[in-house]
């Protein structure tokens, strides 16, 4: 299955932060597609098909995604990811905004700031309080999550 990258941008410049997404992408393996979704962001959507390992670009080009509000935004992306078998987003400040709502909606867990990609389903992510995470992956929903640090280190 395909893998969705969320493209960070200004509606005039995209931005570094989505090259090393589609690195990311491109370490667990499969076709990378890039969501472009702003105002005016045509040109954002031609510089990300230059990208390197990107298959597909998909624009959504419209005034409602100008100010990238993720109140307009995570509902398309929501939509969009239930055909793909990851969505990967920069830990920016949009990325940060998106996804929780993205995940909410489809009622999954989100995994947050990874530093390396394992596999397709084992992630590093950084280190909290002096205490190295372990790896984490996507785990059925309970109380307790695999990627939540241990209540001593928080």
């Amino acid at each position: 299955m395909a893998i969705l990258v969320i493209a960070e941008h200004n509606n005039a410049v995209l931005a570094a932060a989505t090259l090393n997404t589609v690195a990311a992408a491109a370490k667990i393996g499969g076709d990378i597609h890039v969501l472009v979704a702003g105002s005016g962001c045509g040109a954002i959507g031609e510089a990300a098909a230059k990208i390197e390992g990107v298959s597909k670009v998909l624009v959504a080009d419209d005034a409602a995604y100008a100010n990238q509000l993720p109140e307009n935004v995570a509902p398309l992306i929501a939509d969009l990811a239930k055909s793909y078998s990851h969505v990967l987003a920069p830990a920016t400040t949009n990325g940060k905004n998106f996804l929780p709502r993205v995940a909410a909606l489809l009622d999954v867990d989100q995994i947050s700031e990874i530093i390396a990609v394992e596999s397709a389903d084992t992630f590093k992510r950084p280190i909290y309080a002096a205490m190295p995470s372990p790896p984490c992956s996507p785990a059925p929903r309970s109380r307790s999550s695999p990627c939540v640090p241990p209540a001593s280190t928080r």
